[in-house]
């Protein structure tokens, strides 16, 4: 699978050009890879960074692997076999693996699971692991990986410590430990730790001066994990057992991986109990806690969801690594059902809470994503400027994001296509210039996409199979898509969506196309009239691109554009403007800053109404230029 994008292939080479450079650079500057050298006995110091850095480079790895699966780069190849060594030398004989534990607290282990990371780290051990493996056939990290989760399944397990990680993430990268070696350990482990939760981490806190940690560390998990004092747990899904919850709780990372690993196992199992539970938390999720541009997490305290409908705009978190959660569940759900809700959250995801999180140039961040700033800038920046900000940062203290930018980008064709495991049957998902080798009723199939989105609904896909052969394609027709019109081999085609996809079901010969153009037009969305802050105000949107004000382009503060409901609002490509987009433009009713110069309240009456024109931009592109106000809800009439 390749990717060749008009769109995203700048993404895709800056990740490869740009980001994985730069973030080996911070590897080192931050400290991180000094912390192998000093667990293996090869360096003198003290551990630098948050407890859980390893993942820093375990993450940088996976998404450099997956640029070595379809690029020829021996420069980085080399990078990644030095890493490799550095982690090789700092494992214990018996498996053992983290660098926090091996310098500050040896002969801790597995005593803090409810904030020490070990499990969580190991799980993106694995994860860097089978990516590396699958893209280069070499096992040097995959053995070490193994080596770990084998100490762990003695460890854990049954007739073992009963104890589940207090992030989530090693559930989801033992399924992936299992595909590839086909142990059935790794699966029994994985579906251990994600049936395990339910008031399993409360015994910790009993004796904590016995744990790895220090009191500061515990006395802010206790904050998250406890309400008046008494263990509480929804912080970390561990308020009750996967098949007694009922609303995404907790923190949203934790929660995305934890549900990706459930949706895993059932994949592998077919257990449709804990299906109909996943499917209900995220019903839950969608219909209550997802904001308009894919991101969730409505809250900074414990970066988590909040109440059904609480969907703060300028408070809002939403965290960049949160929306890669989303689509980690997300495609996993849509494995399961071949549900079209699926891929359209993924789709909403990728181009607005997600994509937002990048400069242009993929070197800067946001670790949050706020849907409003005012002209004083983010409203909690006195509380984490790095964090809360108008200007993303180069790196951060806890630099969980970055990396997790890095790995979706580079494994972006994973989410375009997928096979039916029933019959000859190809979807088509997300619309990403690509080309996917696939094999079809034993047939080889070359399949060819080009698409002009996000900015036009031209979809192109051309069909190379080694020999005539009878399959289905099937294409998914957004939620945007105000009409849909086909061709097949040059001949308009009648189509009509069928859960949400079109159906061209023929025999396909070389060269065969199939063409497909989806209406896009600027249209306004309105938010769940139980939504306090968007009560009175629309979005725009045009096809999967999410709109919002930005200071520098307007003369007065946003808050006081009004939208009329019946204005015109005209789409226009600008390639000069933030490396191209098409932005939105039409006049919006503003006050008269004259007759408020000398009142603080007026008769409505007796106030006039003037026109202003407003030009928006696509909201993933915000604060690229000077930094300033920015807002995605604007107030309507």
């Amino acid at each position: 699978m390749t990717v060749d994008d008009e769109f995203w292939n700048q993404y895709v080479e800056r990740v490869r050009e740009r980001m994985l450079e730069y973030q080996y650079e911070q590897l080192e500057d931050s400290g991180c890879l000094d912390n192998f050298r000093i667990a293996a006995g090869d360096a003198d110091g003290d551990f630098e960074g948050f407890w859980f850095a390893d993942t820093d480079a375990y993450k940088w790895i996976e998404a450099a692997s997956y640029v070595l699966t379809t690029a020829d780069d021996p420069a980085l190849e080399r990078r990644v076999d030095e890493v490799i060594s550095l982690i090789e030398a700092a494992q214990t004989e018996d498996g053992y693996l983290n660098t926090w534990i091996a310098i500050e607290y040896p002969g801790k282990r597995w005593t803090n699971l409810s904030i020490g990371h070990e499990l969580y780290c190991a799980g993106h051990l694995i994860e860097a692991a089978v990516a590396h493996h699958r893209a280069t056939g070499e096992d040097s990290l995959l053995d070490v990986a193994r080596a770990f989760a084998d100490l762990i399944d003695e460890v854990f397990g049954p007739d073992g410590r009963q104890g589940v990680p207090g992030h989530e993430e090693i559930e989801l990268a033992l399924v992936r430990l299992y595909r590839v070696t086909g142990e059935d350990r790794y699966l029994d482990l994985a579906s251990f730790f994600v049936e395990g939760r339910g008031e399993t981490l409360e015994y910790e806190f009993e004796d904590t001066e016995d744990r790895a940690g220090d009191e500061e560390m515990w006395d802010a998990i206790r904050g998250a994990l406890f309400d008046d004092d008494e263990y509480d747990g929804t912080y970390a899904q561990d308020h009750a057992p996967i098949r007694e919850q009922e609303t995404v709780e907790g923190h949203s990372v934790r929660a995305m991986y934890y549900f990706a690993a459930a949706a895993d196992i059932v994949l592998e199992t077919g257990d449709r109990e804990l299906y109909d539970q996943l499917q209900a938390l995220w019903r839950n999720m969608t219909e209550r806690r997802t904001y308009v541009t894919g991101g969730i997490g409505s809250t900074h305290h414990g970066e988590r969801f909040t109440d059904d409908y609480d969907l703060p705009n300028r408070t809002s978190y939403a965290e960049t690594c949160a929306a890669v959660g989303s689509v980690f569940w997300n495609h996993r759900m849509f494995q399961l059902s071949g549900d079209v809700q699926y891929p359209e959250l993924v789709e909403r995801t990728l181009y607005n809470g997600f994509l937002a999180g990048l400069s242009l140039d993929a070197t800067e961040f946001f670790y949050a994503n706020p849907l409003e700033v005012g002209p004083d800038g983010h409203a909690l920046a006195d509380e984490n400027p790095d964090r809360f900000s108008n200007q993303r940062q180069g790196w951060f203290d806890c630099a969980c994001c970055p990396p997790n930018a890095a790995r979706l980008i580079a494994s972006l064709g994973r989410y375009i296509y997928a096979r039916a495991t029933d019959e000859p049957a190809v979807y088509v998902n997300q619309f990403v210039g690509s080309e996917a080798a696939l094999t079809i009723d034993d047939t080889d199939v070359r399949l060819r996409q080009e698409s002009a989105l996000p900015w036009a609904g031209d979809v192109t896909l051309t069909v190379d199979p080694a020999e005539p052969t009878d399959f289905a394609l099937r294409v998914r027709v957004p939620e945007w898509c105000s009409d849909v019109t086909a061709t097949v081999a040059g001949e308009s085609r009648s189509v009509e969506p069928d859960d949400g996809y079109i159906e061209v079901a023929r025999e396909w010969e070389d060269g065969d196309e199939l063409t497909v153009t989806f209406g896009m037009a600027p249209e306004r969305l309105v938010a769940h009239p139980a939504v306090d802050a968007t009560r009175g105000n629309v979005a725009l949107r045009r096809g999967p691109i999410v709109y919002c004000l930005e200071g520098v382009d307007h003369d007065r503060p946003l808050a006081q554009y009004a939208v009329p409901a019946d204005a015109a609002i005209e789409a226009s490509h600008r390639s000069d403007l933030l490396d191209g987009v098409t932005i939105l433009e039409g006049e919006a009713r503003v006050p008269d800053r004259g007759e408020w110069s000398d009142a603080l309240y007026r008769r409505a009456a007796e106030t006039e109404r003037l026109t202003a024109s407003f030009t928006a931009i696509p909201y993933y592109a915000w604060a690229n230029r000077d930094p300033g106000e920015m807002r995605v809800w604007l107030e309507t009439e």
